[in-house]
């Protein structure tokens, strides 16, 4: 392995449950009913990625604290009756471990470096949401402890 890249920080969130709803039709508002409802419902989302596959169909991945699980798919399942999602699913046991620092954009290979990381470890990486300083997975909580190692053998991390 060559030298470890400097990173900020790493964030971590062990308390998240995650809910992914499947096969939605590609249209204008959909996104829009589905975190609406969770907001007037008073739910925090704290992850939410969206992508449309060959067939046209959306699939949304959501992330919400595990004790609002129960309201939230109650809020998702009636969002989505009229748009007929495929399948909505959730795990309760959910973590995030993102890594975070300055200038992301001009250092190609950080996103891999941790992809890379995590693979070594053997975990499964549930969904990948980045930004201009932050590459975040939702993995299982059970392999969050080993997620941490695994970060801290690949970068270089302030203590």
């Amino acid at each position: 392995m060559n030298a470890k890249t400097r990173i900020g920080g790493i964030l971590k969130n062990q308390t998240l449950a995650r809910i992914s709803v499947i096969g939605l039709p590609d249209r204008p508002g959909v996104a829009a009913a589905i975190l609406g409802a969770l907001g007037d419902a008073r739910i925090n989302v704290d992850f939410i990625i969206q992508c449309i596959d060959l067939n046209q169909q959306d699939h949304f991945v959501l992330c919400i604290q595990r004790d609002e699980l129960p309201e939230a798919l109650r809020v998702v399942e009636e969002a989505t009756r009229d748009v007929r999602a495929r399948s909505i699913v959730h795990d309760s046991r959910a973590a995030s471990i993102a890594i975070f620092g300055p200038d992301f954009r001009e250092r190609p290979g950080i996103a891999a470096t941790m992809f890379r990381a995590l693979a070594q470890a053997g975990i499964n990486i549930e969904a990948i949401s980045t930004s201009i300083s932050t590459v975040t997975c939702i993995i299982a909580e059970a392999s969050l402890q080993n997620a941490l190692a695994a970060i801290n053998r690949y970068f270089d991390v302030p203590q």
